[in-house]
């Protein structure tokens, strides 16, 4: 019984250094203005995202599992006319969709990228002019505006857009150019 409970006593005390040398999680305080939050159905988070990217001044980075939107992409293709540097990574599934937004931005000299090194790169994130953060579990597609019960947020944070950035450049870098098929 006596060892039973020093083993036990043992794995508790690893368990908490285990936890105590776990990296700590940055909280990042917000003003009270800094987030807005969308929910759909028609709760408007497409229109969201077309605003943001349409006050765009020189960067937008997008991290998306489902890309279909042609609102979005058309935004999308509209910043980049004007000047704004615009990169989209992917999931890979986004390599069988015969044509889709990744086959439309790419057509029109916007790199894409696909991330095949996770099962499903997951991420639903537009980071803009690295200091805006739109995410959540909005898929850019029409039927997350129109049928599916979602949430956006856009943060105005610096800080947040930072650590959003070093993420979206460690995919980047794992990540293979889309080929148009």
């Amino acid at each position: 019984m006596r060892k039973t409970l020093i083993g036990i006593s043992v794995l508790i005390l690893i368990a908490l250094l285990a936890l105590l040398s776990l990296p700590r999680v940055k909280e990042v305080p917000l003003d009270k203005d800094a987030a807005a939050v969308y929910f759909s159905p028609n709760g408007g988070c497409t229109e969201a995202i077309i605003k943001e990217i349409e006050k765009a001044q020189s960067e937008i980075l997008v991290q998306a599992y489902m890309f279909t939107s042609a609102p979005i992409a058309k935004a999308l293709l509209r910043a980049h006319q004007r000047g704004v540097k615009a990169e989209v990574i992917l999931d890979q599934s986004q390599r069988i969709q015969k044509y889709s937004s990744a086959t439309f931005l790419a057509n029109q000299k916007i790199p894409i990228f696909i991330d095949g090194q996770h099962g499903i790169a997951h991420n639903k994130v537009m980071i803009i002019d690295r200091k805006i953060v739109i995410t959540g579990s909005f898929n850019f597609t029409r039927s997350a505006e129109e049928k599916n019960a979602e949430n956006l947020l856009v943060i105005r944070s610096e800080e947040l857009a930072k650590a959003y950035l070093e993420n979206w450049q460690r995919h980047r870098a794992h990540s293979e150019e889309y080929r148009r098929g």
